[in-house]
């Protein structure tokens, strides 16, 4: 089975990178090869190929078979059309410095493509980032006028809280001002009742230092009256001496009294006496 020249996947999950190789038919995709001759990177626009151009078109004379996909890189770095413009002069067709006059024409060519292709996907790479950038500007403007729009109502609501606490605050005033002058008034009245009632009490004080003089003057009877109470008790204790000497008297009564019932007695005895000796 002849050589293969094929592509050896590296690289991680996501991200292929792959070896240019020429190994036997029969070994594993993975497995041991004869000799590397480049390096494939398809993640870039366009891919990244470096080739040996010299060593592919060597084995490729030598019967190599390339894969679908070697075939394509070798396509596109030219070595297929220098086999075949070998193969003319092989045959008489051409002459080498016609080959490479042609050759030549076909690189400049190829290089021309290459580097139209990618100075336009640069240009579709620099107008996609300015639409994006244009599109996130007119998000960003959005954003600020939706934003400057909320402060601006933020601000309106804090100015129509501040001229409604003024409102309530000039109307609390008005109603301690009233308060205060109900207060006021109050207080008057109150003071005008206590000056009142003060002169009211200094009158009655006048009129009761014009009465004290008449209370004088009858305490001064009463201590005159209370005087001739010592007189009337003294006359009431000689009363008393006098019902104290009449008990004395009754006394002396029963005492004569009884002098006489005893001495009735004894001359009743004396008799009893004299009777009996007569009737002995």
């Amino acid at each position: 089975m002849p050589t293969k020249m094929r592509l050896q996947r590296h690289g991680k999950k996501g991200k292929p990178f792959y070896h240019i190789v020429i190994a036997d038919g029969r070994a594993p995709r993975d497995g041991r090869y004869i000799e590397k001759i480049g390096t494939y990177n398809p993640i870039p626009n366009p891919a990244e190929i470096v080739l040996n151009f010299e060593k592919a078109l060597d084995w490729l004379q030598k019967g190599a078979q390339p894969t679908d996909t070697v075939r394509a890189i070798l396509s596109f770095k030219g070595v297929l059309y220098k086999n075949h413009l070998i193969k003319g002069v092989k045959k008489g067709a051409l002459t080498e410095a016609e080959v490479e006059v042609k050759f030549q024409a076909w690189l400049k060519e190829k290089e021309a493509k290459i580097e139209t292709k990618r100075s336009g996907l640069a240009e579709e790479a620099r107008a996609d980032k300015k639409v994006r950038l244009e599109a996130e500007a007119k998000i960003k403007d959005d954003r600020a006028a939706e934003l400057t729009k909320r402060r601006a109502e933020a601000i309106e609501a804090q100015v129509k809280e501040a001229k409604e606490a003024a409102e309530e605050a000039t109307e609390e005033t008005a109603e301690e001002v009233t308060e205060e002058e109900t207060l006021t008034k109050e207080a008057v009245a109150a003071k005008v009742e206590e000056f009142a009632e003060e002169e009211v009490k200094d009158e009655a004080k006048a009129e009761e230092t014009k009465e004290e003089p008449k209370a004088e003057e009858a305490a001064e009877e009463a201590k005159e009256e209370t005087k001739e109470e010592p007189k009337a008790e003294e006359t009431a204790e000689e009363a008393k001496e006098e019902t104290k000497e009449e008990p004395k008297a009754e006394e002396t009564k029963e005492e004569t009294k009884e002098e006489e019932a005893k001495e009735e007695a004894d001359k009743k005895k004396a008799d009893d006496k004299k009777k009996d000796k007569e009737e002995k």
